[in-house]
């Protein structure tokens, strides 16, 4: 099983947004499970499976064509950082899928995208061939309106394409990684410095939690902060440690926590952890799960 999650730059046109799920949906063999959209980040989140390689290949290109075609970064405007039209695209093994078949397949993916729509193309994460290409903040870092000058620097040529931006769309980043939780935590604030110095003591690059990620946001509409978190890897820092750490270092401010949010699909064993924790539950394992040992007797 693959899975694909890519990120695209558009949150608020819901034509938009539905003419790229429908064309998930019409490809064989791929299942579209999920949408996420947000109005202030300006990005909207697809999560689709499939058991068959060239099913996710082809819903990978078709949403690139969408995308190209109705999206201009030049007048996109989203507090969440972006250089590509279609931002990020990783792909995700599930099941008995290796990494490497996901790998393969960023590769050739990222070979058509580049050929086809005239898009640089930079691999990241496990098909990153470079590790100053590896993590993707690195790779985003200037963002759209920079990134015509970092190109033309030649450590920054791309894997495939050319080396100059295009000009609507941008870069594309594609990948192969393992599964992620993209969790936001909202604070009852409207200043972005405390939002800003949380996320300072939460992500793992200026001192944090390891395998966090973290940034600050303004929700516009919303007229409260965010610290919007990606944790990378949610075993060896769970959700329910992330979330105590924003809600602490939010209190030395005053600063209440609002809500929180699971952007697109969650594995279910985070979630029981984070239940583990708080109930401070006694020998508890996935067996004692209703459906999973429904699961299990069906199998």
């Amino acid at each position: 099983m693959f899975e694909a999650v890519p990120n695209v730059s558009e949150g608020r046109d819901q034509a938009t947004i539905e003419e790229m799920s429908s064309a998930i949906r019409r490809t064989d063999g791929v299942r579209l499970l999920n949408v996420s959209s947000d109005e202030d980040h300006n990005r909207t989140v697809f999560t689709y499976v499939s058991d068959d390689a060239s099913g996710i290949e082809e819903a990978s290109v078709a949403l690139f064509n969408i995308a190209v075609r109705r999206i201009d970064l030049r007048t996109h405007r989203g507090a969440h950082p972006r250089t590509g039209a279609v931002d990020v695209l990783p792909f995700v093994p599930l099941d008995d899928t290796t990494m490497d078949e996901c790998v393969g397949l960023a590769v050739k993916v990222g070979r058509r995208v580049a050929d086809r729509f005239g898009i640089p193309v930079y691999l990241y994460e496990y098909a990153a061939r470079a590790e100053t290409r590896r993590d993707l903040p690195a790779i985003r870092s200037g963002q759209f309106e920079k990134f015509a000058e970092k190109i033309a620097d030649p450590a920054w040529a791309p894997d495939f394409g050319p080396s100059e931006i295009h000009t609507t769309s941008g870069i594309a980043i594609i990948g192969a990684r393992d599964p992620l939780i993209a969790f936001n935590v909202q604070l009852a604030t409207n200043r972005l410095e405390v939002a800003a110095t949380i996320a300072r003591a939460v992500r793992e690059s200026s001192g944090g939690l390891r395998y966090v990620r973290a940034l600050p946001i303004f929700l516009e509409h919303r007229g409260v902060v965010q610290v919007s978190m990606n944790l990378l890897d949610y075993r060896r820092t769970p959700i329910h440690r992330a979330f105590e750490l924003v809600k602490q270092e939010a209190a030395r401010y005053g600063v209440q926590v609002l809500s929180s949010e699971i952007v697109g699909l969650v594995p279910m064993d985070a979630l029981l952890a984070t239940a583990e924790w708080n109930l401070q539950l006694e020998n508890f394992s996935n067996k004692l799960v209703l459906e999973e040992r429904i699961r299990e007797e069906s199998d």
